[in-house]
């Protein structure tokens, strides 16, 4: 039987669990973070975060074993488009953590927040996060060469998108 993953907003007594998760070698590799993450800059964080910006606890017998954060604009021209960034912890990586989050962001973005695109980006070499994103109906739109410094060298990575399905844009009104 698989994990019972519970999905709830990170709260600021979770800073303990979001240090363990960003000293994970996976989650440093896959993710933007840089290695020796500070507890006071998770708290500051988790303590005020910015306006549209929503993150997602995935919690495990009371431990926060994933994050993931929407991010919205308040930008007129933008305002339909929510971007996304995703943590597991290494321990819990690929035992259903980062289904639950993206399914709970999915939610969220078309029932709550009436996002119609959903965008990432994600390391050309991370094939799992990938195949994630593909479940849910990201599409590769792009590639951005030498994207971030990683490990001594320059990677690659993938710009994807979602389109809210059904959503159709009518371009006849142009």
């Amino acid at each position: 039987m698989g994990l019972e993953i519970k999905i709830r907003p990170v709260e600021l007594a979770d800073v303990n669990d979001l240090y363990e998760i960003h000293k994970g070698a996976n989650n440093i590799a896959g993710t933007l973070q840089l290695p020796h993450t500070s507890l006071e800059f998770l708290r500051r964080r988790a303590e005020n975060p910015p306006d549209g910006f929503y993150n997602l606890a995935a919690v495990c017998d009371e431990k926060v074993v994933g994050t993931l954060g929407l991010n919205t604009t308040s930008r007129p021209r933008r305002k339909h488009v929510g971007s996304i960034g995703m943590g597991v912890h290494d321990d819990y990586a690929g035992q259903g953590v980062g289904t639950a989050l993206m399914a709970a962001c999915i939610d969220m973005a078309d029932n709550w927040l009436n996002l119609i695109r959903l965008e990432l980006t994600v390391f050309h070499d991370n094939p799992a996060a990938i195949a994630l994103y593909t479940k849910f109906d990201f599409v590769h739109e792009g590639r951005h060469v030498h994207y971030a410094f990683r490990n001594g060298s320059y990677v690659d990575s993938l710009a994807m998108a979602r389109i809210r399905p059904g959503f159709v844009n009518d371009l006849s009104a142009n």
